[in-house]
């Protein structure tokens, strides 16, 4: 089974690009963040298309913000298309998990709320989100949560740790939700795959960032004991984030039981000096 994520930042617009690599990287399994559609307007442009490779979806969206989404070859049972207790922001529930059986698995793709600074109200949110998340893992044994995380787990998950002294995505009360989410019995396969690499998952689209590796790994494939055992390969897929039109994220994929020939591995382009640039995501 091949699992993958990818924040695609407009599912409409990366329409051309998504398809074309569906068909080469034939994923089984896909986690999809930042829709940006609702679901009648992601049904009207990704079903048929869709169905005609295989697909089985699952789509939770709101519309111009958020949106995720479940594909799958191998299944699609019990759907659950919000997040059990997930709170309210701005008396909303927004659309950020979508949950379903798929080869045995119970797999969420999700999109984590960003935050945007420690004193806006939208970091509490966050931080009440991913308790929420944490409280509806069922069997950790046979979970994966995939997704835009937006949290860093460590400072080697930044380009530059010092410019990100006080912002989101890196502070100790974020980290440490993450680490009690995993605390369940979930590992974070790329990282057990990769422990000393540098590896990213999202840069900027300001000032050439990607080809300066400027980057942050906040895409992340947290697997219970089963399928973390399972696992043949891990790699991020950086050819879809370059050339014309891409997202700002790149797919994180994992390979279960059988690996491609010859495990991709993180590529990381030469070693640079890049300006030290403030991150406002």
């Amino acid at each position: 089974m091949r699992l993958a994520t990818w924040n695609v930042n407009s599912a409409l617009v990366r329409l051309p690009r998504l398809l074309p690599w569906l068909d080469e990287r034939a994923p089984d399994v896909v986690c999809l963040q930042e829709t940006k559609l609702s679901d009648e307007a992601f049904a009207e442009a990704f079903d048929a298309p869709l169905k005609e490779r295989g697909y089985e979806v699952a789509h939770v969206g709101e519309g111009r913000w958020n949106g995720v989404a479940l594909l799958s070859r191998v299944g699609l049972a019990d759907v659950e298309r919000a997040l059990p207790g997930a709170p309210l922001f701005a008396d909303a529930l927004e659309a950020r998990a979508v949950t379903a059986t798929c080869g045995g698995l119970r797999v969420t793709s999700v999109y984590v709320p960003n935050g945007r600074s420690p004193d806006d109200p939208h970091y509490a949110y966050k931080l009440e989100w991913l308790a929420a998340l944490r409280a509806a893992v069922g069997d950790p044994a046979t979970t994966v949560i995939a997704g835009d995380m937006n949290i860093a787990p460590t400072d080697d998950d930044v380009w530059d740790p010092a410019l990100f002294v006080d912002s989101t995505h890196v502070t100790p009360p974020e980290r440490d939700a993450l680490a009690a989410l995993q605390g369940l019995g979930l590992h974070d396969v790329v990282r057990d795959r990769w422990p000393a690499d540098r590896v990213f998952s999202y840069w900027d689209y300001r000032a050439g960032r990607f080809h300066q590796d400027m980057g942050m790994r906040i895409d992340l494939v947290l697997a219970g004991a089963d399928p973390a055992g399972r696992v043949a390969a891990t790699w991020i897929d950086r050819k879809a984030r370059k050339g014309k039109g891409p997202s700002d994220h790149a797919p994180v994929i994992v390979d279960l039981d059988t690996a491609p020939d010859g495990d991709i591995g993180p590529v990381v382009p030469p070693p640079s000096t890049p300006a030290k640039l403030p991150h406002r995501r």
